[in-house]
């Protein structure tokens, strides 16, 4: 369902740019690479960390402190990167950014709510992930909250 779909974008200046909106594979690929970036930085990071205190690594639950940690991590690796590049490794890997479809600049409540509770939403109903594959401008749930999407940038 990938479709390369050349569309108008226009920012609060009234400046306009012919964008290509990034669909769903290419997402899922840059996605699966943070996977690996934030998996690897709890991995160097947190878990020397935790043996050096004598913090159980084997506990499974949500609560564990294993767990909340990577889950900070996770969130804070999204929520920055997005807010000061535009873009995480995986995304600048594929050569895509994080756009607002509404102004040229993404506000931290745009950002927070996008990574963080969009995200959260999109993640537990499958189809907010799914969507992208089908809507015009490529938008997952998460981004249709915030008027934000995906682009593929010029090299």
């Amino acid at each position: 369902m990938e479709t390369n779909e050349y569309q108008e974008y226009s920012n609060d200046r009234n400046d306009y740019y012919t964008v290509r909106y990034a669909g769903f594979w290419m997402r899922f690929w840059a996605y699966l690479l943070d996977l690996v970036v934030v998996g690897s930085i709890v991995r160097i990071l947190i878990k020397p960390v935790f043996r050096l205190l004598d913090i159980p690594l084997s506990e499974s639950t949500i609560f564990a402190p294993l767990s909340i940690a990577s889950a900070v991590i996770f969130y804070v690796y999204f929520v920055l990167m997005t807010k000061y590049l535009n873009q995480t490794l995986g995304k600048m890997v594929f050569g895509l950014k994080v756009v607002d479809l509404k102004s040229n600049q993404l506000s931290w409540g745009s950002i927070l709510f996008r990574e963080w509770i969009g995200r959260y939403i999109s993640a537990t109903v499958i189809v907010g992930y799914i969507i992208v594959a089908f809507l015009p401008k490529k938008q997952g749930l998460h981004d249709l909250f915030t008027d934000t999407t995906v682009i593929h940038i010029e090299r």
